[in-house]
């Protein structure tokens, strides 16, 4: 009986060799609960050997139990492999974060404050056509009324604004503006919330808000509700 156990565990050994699995004694001490390829293969000689000679066991239940095993090892390398992805997209996105340090971006919002060319630029999304569009900058503190526009009808959409020529304490950027948008889409005029370019302070990535930017007089802002970026 020795003799016939030594030769199956010869007969068990270069199977693993054959196969580049390494039987010999773990270097991690302690039991685990997973299955390994070793561990499936030992059981399977073991069953193999102790199967009844006269009711072997069946060529396609042999091919299942491989099968079972290889779908079970597939499934946790694409685990491992999309928890690497993801450590990989995290990496990207601290980086693509980085790169908007000192650019603007065109985000929801009604303060602005002049550009380094002294300009004031921005954007109204008109859900349907505005047969009266205006704009009315006024002072943020005061309420002051400094500057209006009229950009006649227009249709639905992305429609662009910008005001140059202001005066010397707002082209310097050192005050800010409140912006209020009035249109008329049929049901009378009504105020529309505008879009304002503004400087992208900072940059954070959070598990689960993405990427955050802090966004001068916003404070913190999803990337996802920026509209445009603008160097």
């Amino acid at each position: 009986m020795a003799e016939v156990n030594a030769a199956a565990s010869t007969a068990q050994a270069a199977l693993f060799e054959k196969l580049g699995i390494n039987a010999g004694p773990s270097e991690t001490a302690g039991s685990s609960d997973q299955l390994g390829q070793e561990e499936f293969l030992k059981l399977m000689t073991a069953q193999l050997q102790n199967q009844d000679p006269f009711k072997p066991m069946d060529n396609g239940d042999f091919i299942a139990q491989m099968a079972q095993f290889s779908t079970v090892t597939g499934i946790r390398e694409m685990g491992a492999t999309m928890t690497g992805l993801a450590d990989q997209l995290k990496e990207f996105r601290i980086a693509t974060a980085t790169t908007l340090l000192g650019h603007k971006v065109l985000v929801p919002g009604n303060l602005a404050r002049a550009d380094e060319n002294g300009e004031i630029n921005g954007a109204l999304d008109l859900p349907s056509a505005s047969s009266l569009t205006t704009l009315t900058f006024s002072d943020a503190t005061t309420g002051e009324v400094v500057h209006s526009m009229d950009l006649g009808a227009q249709a639905q959409g992305l429609v662009g604004f910008s005001w140059t020529g202001l005066p010397a304490d707002y082209a310097s950027g050192a005050k800010r503006v409140r912006i209020q948008a009035m249109i008329n889409a049929g049901k009378g005029a009504e105020e529309l919330q505008p879009a304002v370019f503004a400087d992208v302070l900072g940059t954070s990535v959070g598990s689960a808000d993405g990427v955050m930017l802090d966004v001068r007089d916003y404070g913190e802002v999803n990337a996802n509700n920026v509209l445009r970026f603008r160097a």
